[in-house]
Formats: structure tokens, sequence, C-alpha cells
């Protein structure tokens, strides 16, 4: 790949950082990240990697139909695992560190597969720039031993995009993407029907916007994060009674736009 000198020397240091593993097991969810990882560590290890998925309630479904995808055109074996995720009572009280109890039992899950599979190392997605934002995840990631090539070679989100359009993958202009726990502001318990709510309510509007979009739940009320672009428009005719219809369908009474648009955490305040 033509690459500018310093990209260059970070793609070198993750392969080199691949090559050093026997075999491998990626936390996979077909996003941006996980998804670059799971490419380059196929061109390195060939069938001595494997993915693993975490499905279950806080997985729309649109991502885990993406993952699957992804993961046949790569020529990588997919795991799929039910992670349960509100079985645990942790994560269902929906406090600021939702996120870590979350990622240590998904992750740990990951790990004993890889164990019982004899899958030396377990490597997870997070680069560079995650460090700056809020997440509480990150502590479970160490904690459990887990090793992040990604980050370890200095790698920001543009450097992933631009390395992910180098090699051809179609997830390389994808918008952001959450769980859909993280819809449901923090204090408010997790149930299967919000979950289930806010999967429908989202999954009929990406059938009308292109942007990213987040549905907030605030039953009766469904607050929409819409990118800015599609602001505009979702409040003309016809887009604006779909957009009504679509979101009803799904079980609120009142549809309310937020006129912020989308942003990373709209739905849950960052503690300071």
């Amino acid at each position: 790949m033509d690459l500018p000198p310093e990209l260059a020397a970070k793609w070198r240091c993750l392969v080199g950082r691949l090559e050093e593993l026997d075999s491998l097991l990626v936390a996979f969810s077909g996003g941006v990240d996980s998804s670059l990882l799971l490419a380059v560590a196929r061109r390195v290890l060939g069938d001595r990697v494997q993915a693993g998925m975490c499905l279950g309630p806080f997985t729309p479904s649109w991502e885990a139909e993406r993952a699957r995808a992804l993961a046949r055109s790569l020529g990588v074996k997919l795991h799929e695992m039910d992670a349960c995720e509100l079985d645990d009572s942790d994560i269902v009280r929906n406090d600021p560190q939702r996120c870590y109890f979350c990622k240590r039992l998904r992750l740990g899950r990951l790990m004993e597969l890889a164990q019982e599979l004899g899958i030396a190392a377990v490597a997870e997605g997070s680069q560079a720039d995650d460090a700056q934002d809020f997440r509480p995840g990150e502590r479970a990631v160490k904690e459990l031993g887990l090793i992040s090539p990604l980050a370890e070679a200095g790698l920001g989100k543009a450097e992933v995009r631009t390395l992910s359009r180098a090699l051809g993958l179609p997830t390389a202009d994808l918008p952001a993407a959450a769980c859909l726990a993280s819809r449901v502001p923090w204090g408010t318990a997790l149930t299967p029907e919000a979950l289930e709510r806010i999967g429908r309510a989202e999954a009929g509007l990406r059938k009308l916007l292109p942007g990213n979009l987040r549905v907030r739940d605030h039953l009766p009320v469904a607050r929409l994060e819409l990118s800015p672009a599609d602001l505009a428009r979702a409040l003309g005719e016809p887009l604006r009674g779909q957009i009504v219809e679509a979101v009803k369908a799904a079980g609120y009474d009142y549809v309310a736009l937020d006129l912020e648009g989308y942003r990373m955490g709209g739905g849950q305040k960052t503690p300071q």
C-alpha cells in the first residue's frame, strides 16, 4: 500500500505485533475498528485467526448481519454467542459503569471460548483515540489481559479509516456505533421491552435516513438525534410523517426531534 511515512510505520507496527501471535480470536462487532483488526489479522495469520461476536438484546440486528457478511467475505470463521447481559444485575442497573460490567462479561465469555478452541490470544479493537473518551469498558480489557493491537500501534480513528479504505473494506466510512443500551438514560433500569422498542424504531428510521441517528428512550417519548444534515429534511413532508409513523409503530406515543442533532453520548451525560 502507498501510505504516508508515519502511517506506514504504524502499519508495520500493527503487522509486526500480529506476527508475534501463534493464533488469535478477535472480539468482532462488524464496526470500523474491529473490522480492520480482523482483516489485517487474516492477512497476517491466515486460518490461525477466528472471530467471536456477542449477540443478544444489546446488539442491533443490522450490525449483526453486517458483521456476518464481512466475516464471510474475509473467509474467517465467526463464532456467535448470547452474552445474556440482562441476567447481570450490575448491567441492568445501568449506572455510569455499565460499560465496564458489560465488557467484562462479554470479553470474559470470549476468553473462555478461546480457551475451548485452543487459541493463544484474544484481541479487541480499541484504537488510540479511545483514550480521550469516557470509556469505563477499557478497565475490563486491562483486567482480563486482552491485547489491543490498533491502540498499541498508535492508530487513531482517522488512520483506521484510511487503512480500511486502502484494504477495500466496506466499513471504512461507517458512522460511529454503540449498543442499544446506550440509548437509555443512566439510572433507568434496562429491560428487554425497552431495548426491543429502540431497536424497532431505529430499524424503521434507517430505511428512511442515511445518516447517523439515535432513538433516545424516554417512554412514552422518543427523542430523535439525527445527523445535522438530515434535520431540515426530516421536518418536510412526506418524510416527517414517515418518521412519526415508524417511531410510533415501535411503541412510542410521542416523537421529539432533538435540535442539537446526533452527538456521542447524547443519551447519557458523561460524569465529570
